[in-house]
């Protein structure tokens, strides 16, 4: 690509197997993490009677831990291979699962070692999350062509999705009865099959990257402390770093109140609400994906805005479902709840997958810093955006129900938030996901190509 045309190789980038091999790495994160956030959850609220704001706490933390996601980020950069980062994370963030595991179990006996064995193992979850992942997406965003990101980007968050599901069906079944014995074996097997997987994933899988930077890669990587005041100078990049973290923080807040509104307004039991707000909310996000997916690398992605549209119109469509979930609060049965699920999930799977491909085109763009400390910035942003997210929505809750003293107009209020949060996410897309960095970045590669 240096001083003369590119190859075919090189042109082409990843091909759908190896967009497929980094879904691996996302799809292992995903049930990693669901291990921590879900069964070691209840098993700290159910089996070990401690009060609800303790696993939510260390959930918390472990988002926290990925503000340093930056930091991995550029240290990716610097070594001039995302591999080792990659494999090198998910071990750390099965180590994390296995001591989060055992600390759980000890909190009967011995709780003040335990909590402190909880704070180190989340501390190494959210550790492996954030290299693992920031060096996943990193490696996704320099090696894959840019009419083929939309979909890059929908096969990877939907096999992370997938990943989630299948692991947690599995392992649901395999603690059937439990036992401390049992769970502490199947964490173990879990551990060893999603590092085994990713690392048959991810051999030789760097050979496969094109060539789609802004910079020469033989250049060396900025330090971290002038990536950083590069980042924040481009105006573009500022503005993304701001719409990820409003958009997020839209995007999550629904998380721990809908299965509680599908009871409360709809009187809905248990097993039927989760049966409805997963069918409809998650099967409507699983479309939106697929949809923007396709739709986006098929008819917008070779230009450098072309996924504005779709991270716009998925913004709009998630506001607009959460409008109806206002008026669902106060109207109650006769509105058609399952249809409102899947505009507002619809609405989300085509906002989260389009923000995935503009991440990674824009994380191209820049002068001299590369991928992984680009996508660190908007990674750290995300975590911090979802955890505070989901605990703005439920405290939110609380504070609504207290002031208004009626359930009805608690929720109305906290979706009437929820959806103006996501019509400022779409006014700053506008801007974020356009703009003269990523035409004039666009125009850059197209010169370093021929020249």
């Amino acid at each position: 690509m240096h001083g003369g045309l590119p190859d075919t190789a090189t042109r082409a980038g990843f091909g759908w197997l190896g967009i497929m091999r980094i879904g691996v790495v996302q799809a292992a994160i995903g049930a990693l993490v669901m291990l921590a956030t879900t069964v070691l959850n209840r098993i700290m609220v159910v089996e070990m009677s401690l009060a609800a704001a303790i696993p939510a706490g260390l959930v918390a933390w472990h988002y926290g831990v990925q503000l340093a996601r930056p930091l991995w980020g550029h240290g990716s950069d610097k070594g001039r291979a995302r591999t080792p980062w990659i494999v090198g994370g998910l071990g750390v963030l099965a180590a994390g699962g296995l001591l989060a595991t055992q600390a759980t179990l000890m909190m009967g006996d011995n709780f003040p070692l335990a909590l402190a064995l909880a704070i180190l193992a989340y501390a190494l979850i959210g550790a492996g999350v954030g290299a693992g992942g920031t060096s996943a997406l990193a490696l996704l965003a320099s090696g894959v062509a840019p009419e083929r990101r939309a979909a890059a980007a929908a096969v990877t968050w939907i096999m992370m999705v997938g990943g989630i599901v299948a692991s947690a069906i599995t392992v649901g079944k395999l603690l059937i009865p439990y036992s401390p014995a049992r769970l502490i074996e199947v964490a173990g097997g879990l551990a060893a099959v999603m590092v085994l997987a990713v690392v048959l994933a991810t051999f030789r899988l760097e050979r496969q990257a094109g060539h789609f930077r802004d910079e020469d890669e033989s250049a060396p990587a900025p330090d971290f402390r002038a990536a950083i005041r590069e980042i924040w100078a481009e105006a573009p990049a500022r503005r993304f770093t701001i719409f990820i973290f409003v958009s997020m923080i839209a995007f999550s807040m629904q998380d721990l109140i809908l299965e509680p509104f599908a009871g409360l307004i709809f009187g809905m039991a248990p097993g039927e609400s989760t049966k409805t707000v997963g069918q409809f909310h998650q099967g409507g996000i699983l479309i939106g994906m697929i949809l923007a997916g396709i739709g986006g690398s098929a008819f917008s992605g070779k230009r450098p805005d072309g996924l504005r549209p779709w991270v716009v119109g998925g913004c709009l469509a998630s506001g607009l479902g959460l409008g109806g979930l206002g008026l669902a609060a106060v109207s109650g049965p006769p509105w058609p709840l399952e249809m409102n699920l899947m505009v507002l999930g619809l609405g989300n799977g085509i906002f989260a997958v389009a923000s995935i491909g503009a991440m990674m085109g824009l994380a191209g763009a820049g002068e001299t810093t590369r991928e992984g400390v680009r996508m660190g910035v908007w990674g750290a942003s995300q975590a911090i955006a979802f955890g505070l997210g989901g605990l703005l929505g439920a405290v939110g809750l609380d504070f609504a129900r207290a002031a208004l003293g009626e359930v009805g107009a608690a929720f109305q209020l906290v979706f009437a938030v929820e959806a103006g949060a996501f019509l400022l996410a779409a006014a700053l897309a506008v801007r974020a996901t356009g703009g003269a960095a990523m035409r004039a970045g666009l125009a850059k590669r197209e010169r370093e190509q021929f020249a």
